[in-house]
Order: structure tokens, then sequence, then C-alpha cells
């Protein structure tokens, strides 16, 4: 460990050194300063300046994407300001909450209050939320509600994931091989060929090998967590005329990788004193009396291994034609999708509540918009959207060691989804525009499912302290079931201004409400009531800001300070059933958030680029209702919102400067900055994470003739903090812990 961390200090020390020292070379004056270049994007559904939007949106372009190695969605917290990403089990399903507003649930019946768009297609389930990027346009991230153009509502948000094109302008390609520790080796590669000046292909893959998981499995003996990840897609792109457009892609995934484990702790007092005592975990036991007193966040005590496997294949047709009078779009979507993972949700060498889930989802849609107008008149946007989903869960679950039992989770369930939406921009003066937008959504959800207790020994503890059968009752008892159907229907708005003092500047203020369905939990339950359907929430959002550029295009800037009135969000509590307490997903009546996103880019020098993000946040629950010792008590209005830091930042700096003949250096540093966050709606003590700082580098010498080589870090520091924790109710929980500093060489060649 000393080893590292010495190379993980002389890495940043480096970095700096370079960057400081690059920094300082008056050589590198120039007449002409330099200028932020202009940043496209499509979140509302045409190509416009970022400049031009009336909303705050990040955008994280293919270049930075590859040079900061953001590689999943829980990466975009260090790019993006006020976004949290926290995997409910080390390796796996990814939570998003954005500007504390998220769904802090792990059902795969369940979708994200953050609407997670790939190419134009929305994921229906939670379970669909694990992947890895490869060869992307860019990655939007847009903050509050997006109802009134995107095909699902969200209430937090919306994340438009963009796969790099296929070009009609002539061949190119690229390819990367790394080589990183813990054994880790990844190659990537991507071609375009251009068959006529009508016809292009893209073609692009990625291979994710390694050998050494970041756990330990100290009963097994054994590491967790290696991963064996093979990704590939294929596009088309047709332009039979100047009027029509036609892009096909097809996309896979064979994922045979395995998960981490949480690091268990008791909640039962072994020798007095409140419990659970970090401090002192030998006082705190599980009902063996078992406690884990190593401090090793990796060296955990789970007596299983922990198989992770998806196996996923999805096509998109998109087809543009020009009208005329307008434009014509057709989005057409469908996925199937297949997971299955052991979970050792005990934590513990015992076998006490420990789980192997199957999830398959089918999913498929359809969406047709026509945008036209003109920008100095009026420009719209109408469209009609329509979606059918089935997820089916089959989970056997292994209670011996506590319950004496084994159970089986299952749940069949089947959403439809209608919807049509439209939004018009009304050119008030040359500097002043009406922003207008309206949706209407008609859901119907059904659902089948529940816990079945399979009682194999005759003598189920389980059965009995929930009161569903008498001791030594045989045969198997259901203990919790639900066949029902909810309906929800529901109207999505937008008004806003945007006003244009110059090209540069744009001062915007708009209202926005949006709302999510509500649906099933899909868990272990020992009650019916577990599976009662929750209620739809909706916000409704009060935003500012403010997007310019300003010292000669050098600087640019954006801010805006909102307000949400939340009502009837989705979260997790607990309930009593016998003598058995656990989780349900219910609603609370209120909650506020206040807060503020900042964000800017400045070229200080030719060469010198600084990006540096903030957020701040002022989230409040109102009063609701869980469990206690003796029956349900009312928790007072006044906790924060889970996974919702106070205060986040970001930053980078990358130096580019010229070397001998036809090379180029540049070296990068970033920062990453979280305050200490809550995990859960009760704000339990010891279910948060501490305040933390990343620290990530890369530095790379580059040629004319394509070649690449950079070596880089991430979490130069080996900060250790929690991304998850849980009580299960039963006398243990866990916690989840970041990954350790990563560190590897990089070596890429393009070929144009």
């Amino acid at each position: 460990m000393r080893t590292i961390q010495g190379f993980g200090a002389r890495a940043a020390f480096a970095g700096a050194s370079l960057l400081a020292s690059a920094t300082a070379s008056p050589a590198l004056a120039q007449s002409t300063p330099p200028q932020v270049e202009e940043v496209i994007v499509t979140a509302q559904k045409r190509e416009e300046r970022l400049l031009d939007v009336g909303l705050s949106v990040t955008s994280v372009n293919a270049e930075t994407l590859r040079t900061q190695r953001v590689a999943t969605t829980t990466d975009l917290t260090t790019q993006v300001p006020n976004v949290d990403v926290k995997e409910n089990i080390p390796g796996a399903q990814a939570i998003i909450t954005i500007r504390g507003v998220g769904l802090n649930d792990f059902s795969s019946t369940n979708n994200s209050t953050v609407g997670v768009y790939v190419d134009d297609v929305f994921l229906a389930s939670f379970a669909e939320m694990d992947f890895n990027f490869f060869d992307l346009g860019r990655v939007e991230v847009l903050k509050g509600p997006q109802g009134t153009l995107y095909g699902r509502n969200s209430t937090a948000g919306a994340i438009n994931i963009i796969s790099a094109a296929p070009s009609l302008a002539g061949d190119s390609g690229l390819v990367t091989a790394t080589a990183g520790n813990f054994g880790r080796y990844e190659g990537e590669a991507w071609a375009n060929l251009a068959a006529s000046d009508q016809l292009a292909f893209r073609l692009s893959g990625k291979a994710i090998r390694q050998d050494d998981g970041y756990w330990n499995s100290r009963p097994l003996a054994q590491d967790l967590g290696d991963q064996d990840i093979l990704l590939g897609r294929a596009q088309m792109l047709w332009r039979p005329s100047d009027a029509t457009t036609v892009k096909l892609k097809f996309e896979v995934e064979r994922n045979r990788s395995s998960i981490g484990s949480g690091k268990f702790f008791g909640t039962i007092p072994a020798a007095g004193g409140p419990c659970p005592n970090f401090a002192n975990p030998a006082g705190c036991v599980n009902s063996h009396g078992f406690t884990d007193t190593n401090p090793d966040p990796f060296a955990v005590t789970t007596g299983h291994d922990a198989p992770y496997r998806v196996s996923r294949w999805n096509g998109t047709a998109h087809v543009d034609q020009d009208l005329g009078f307008a434009t014509l779009s057709s989005v057409t979507g469908y996925i199937n999708f297949k997971r299955g993972f052991y979970i050792d949700a005990d934590a513990a060498p015992t076998i006490d509540a420990e789980f192997d889930q199957n999830d398959k989802v089918r999913q498929f849609s359809q969406e047709l918009r026509l945008a036209g107008g003109a920008p100095d008149k009026v420009t719209w946007v109408v469209g009609a959207y329509y979606s059918w989903d089935r997820v089916l869960t089959y989970s056997p679950g292994f209670l011996r060691d506590l319950f004496n039992t084994d159970v089986l989770i299952t749940a069949n369930q089947e959403t439809e989804s209608r919807a049509v939406f439209g939004q018009v921009d009304w050119a008030l003066t040359p500097q002043l525009k009406l922003v207008t937008g309206l949706r209407y959504t008609d859901e119907d959800r059904h659902y089948v499912g529940g816990t079945r207790d399979l009682n194999p020994f005759g003598f189920s503890f389980l059965c009995i302290a929930v009161g569903a059968c008498a001791p030594g009752a045989p045969g198997q008892f259901q203990v919790a079931f639900a066949d029902t159907s909810i309906s929800d229907k529901n109207w999505s708005w937008r008004a806003g201004l945007n006003f244009k003092p110059n090209d540069d500047t744009l001062i915007y203020g708009a209202i926005a409400r949006g709302t999510k369905s509500g649906g099933f939990f899909n868990g272990i339950a020992t009650t019916s009531f577990a599976l009662a359907p929750y209620e739809p929430e909706e916000l409704t959002d009060y935003e500012a800001g403010v997007k310019a550029r300003l010292a000669g295009g050098a600087l640019q800037l954006d801010a805006s300070v909102f307000w949400y009135d939340y009502k009837d969000l989705q979260t997790q509590t607990f309930t009593n059933v016998g003598a058995v307490s656990l989780i349900k997903l219910g609603n609370v009546g209120k909650a506020t958030v206040k807060g503020l996103d900042a964000q800017a880019t400045w070229l200080p020098t030719r060469g010198l680029t600084l990006n540096v993000g903030i957020g701040l946040l002022d989230t409040e629950l109102g009063a609701f209702q869980t469990a206690g010792p003796t029956g349900p008590i009312t928790v007072a209005k006044g906790n924060k919102l889970p996974n919702a830091p106070d205060v986040t930042f970001n930053g980078q700096a990358r130096y580019e400067w010229a070397l001998a003949g036809d090379w180029t250096a540049a070296v990068q540093a970033g920062a990453h900055y979280s305050s200490k966050v809550f995990k859960e709606a009760l704000n339990t003590s010891y279910l948060s994470a501490d305040s933390y700082w990343l620290f990530d580098a890369r530095a790379a010498i580059s040629s004319s003739a394509g070649w690449e080589i950079a070596v880089w870090g991430k979490n130069l520091g080996d900060e250790q903090y929690v991304t998850q924790a849980t009580d299960n109710g039963i006398g243990m929980g866990y916690r989840v812990f970041n990954a350790p500093r990563t560190y590897g060489v990089s070596v890429t060649k393009r070929f144009d």
C-alpha cells in the first residue's frame, strides 16, 4: 500500500509541477486571445447553441469523456455539479440524483426520477441503468422537470447519452488499448466507413477485462469484483436525398463479471453502548453474535461468490423527413435485456439474507415529432409518444441461518404509456422570447407478484414471526401478494421568458411542472401492505438563470437558482410486520429544495483550459410516518432528502503545448468535492457519508500522425467514502465504498 500511495503522491506532484511550469511559460503568449468552443446541443430536440437554451444544461463532449475516463453514469458526478450517483450494491444498481431529486429504491419494476435516454430511447427499468460508455458523441445533463419535449415524464431531469454518429465525410477510425492496476485491460475501437455520398457505416466496440476485484472475501479467500465485458454497436446512415435521413443502430452487451460486497456492521449491542459503533465494532453484533473488526472497507465477510451476468441487445431506427413547412421525425426503439446477480444482503459468513436476483426486461417505444417555424417569429415542436414494457423478476432468497427458511420473490409487470406534447417559442421582440410547453400523459400499469415462504425445512421462523403460519406447519405460505392495476393521467407544463440583450448573453426565467407515475415495490415483503402501490409524485420548478460569453469569448459562464415545490415524493420507509420491520416504498407528502448551479470555462492563455462547477442545495422533507419499536411513528418535518449533499464542487485544469517535431503534450488535473450526505429519508446518523475530495490526473503526448500515449490516475489520494449504507432491520447492515485508487497507461492510434 505504501508503494501505491507513493505513486499517487508523485503523480499528483508531477502533474501540478508540469501545470505550474507550463502556465508560467512566457513563450506561450499570443496576440490573439483563445475562445471557448461553441457548444451545440439537442436538449430541445433541435440543434442549438448552448447559450440559446433557457434551461440548465451541461454537455460533456466526446474528448472530455475520453480524457477524463467518464466510463459510466457514476463518473458524471465529477463533471456536473449537483449530481449524485450511488450504487445500491457494489458495482451495480446505480441510483442517479439531480439537485436532490432521485428515487431511493432498487426495484427493477421501478424507473428513475431522472429520465435516462440512449439515442432518444428511454430506459424503462432501474435494472438497465448499469452500463459502460463507449464511442459517444456527447452526454447532455438537463436539470429540472422535462416533460414537454421528452418521451417519458421526469421530475429530476434528463440524461441524454448520444452515440457518435456515422459520417459521410470520409473513412476514419480509432484504436485504444489500456492497461491498469488490478489486472485491468481495455480495448476500444471504432471505424467510420463512407460507402458513398449517401451511405455510411460506423462500427464500434469495447472489451473490458479486470482479473482482480477491489474486494476480498476473507471466508472464501478470493477476490470479488472481476470484470469481463464485451460491447458492440453497428450503425448505418442513409441520406437518399437532401430531405430524408435514416439512421439505424444495433447494439449488444455481454457481461460475465462479479460484483463486490458491502462492509458488514452489526446493530445489536454485545457489550453495552449504542450500535452501530464504528469506533468499536466489536461491541455491535448480529443475531448470531458475529462482528467484523477489520477496518479495511474492501476486506469483507461475505461467504458466497457474487456473479453478475447481463445479456442485452437493442435496436433503434431514427428517420427525419423534411416536409418543407416542417421536419417530421420518427424514433423507434426496442430493448431486450436479461440480468442475473447474487447479493449477500447480510454481508456476513452466515446465510441470513441472500438473494439470487434475475430480471428480464423487454420494451418498445415509438415517438413522432413535427418541428417547424422561423426563429425570428415562432418555432414549434409537437409530438406523440407510445411505449410498452414488461419486467419479469424471479429471485430466490435464502434466510436459512436466521429464519430457517427460503423464500421466492416474483413480479410480472406490464406498463403502457401514451402521451402527446408540444412546445412553442414565441419571438415577442428580437431580444425577448416566450416559451410555452404542455404535455398530457396516460399511463397504465399492471403488477402481479409477491413473496412466498418456501418453508423447505417445515419450521419457518419467518412465517411464524409475521403471523402467517403456526409453528411446525408444513408446506409453502404466500406471505405477501398483489395482483392489481393502477392508472395515471396527468398534465405537465413549462412557461418561461428568454431575454438576449446580445448574441452572447442569455437571461432566462421559467416555471415548469413534471410528474412521475406511481408504481409497485419489488423486494422481499412479509405483508401485502408493503406491495400497495405508491402514488405519483409532482414537482414544480421555479428557476432563473444567466449564460454569457465574456472576455472576447475566452470566458463562458452558466448559473441558475431554483426553488422546488415537491409533492408526494416517492421514497423508502419501514413497516412493522409482527416481529419484523422491513422496507416499504411510499410517499412523503411534501418537500422543498432550494439551490444554485454555477459552471464556468475560462481560457486565460492559449493552451490552458480551466473548468469549474459548484452546486449548492438546501433540502427539507415534510413530516411522514415510518415503523417504530412498538408501532408507526411520525418523523417530524425538517429531514434532508436522501443523496442530496449541500455542496458539490468540480474543477479541471488542462494545459497543452508543442514539443519537438510534430508532437504535442497535454497534462490535466481534476478535483471533486461532496459534503456530508444522508442515504435515506430517516437521516439515520450511521447511514450517511462524510464529506470527501477526489483527485484525478492525466498526462499525454500525441503526434499529428494520430498517435497518443497517456498515463492516468483516478482517486489519487485513495479516498474511501461511503456510497451507500443499509440497515436491513434484522440486526445487521452494510456499507458500500467507492472504488480505490486506479491508474494505468493508454495507447491510441487515430486513422483519418
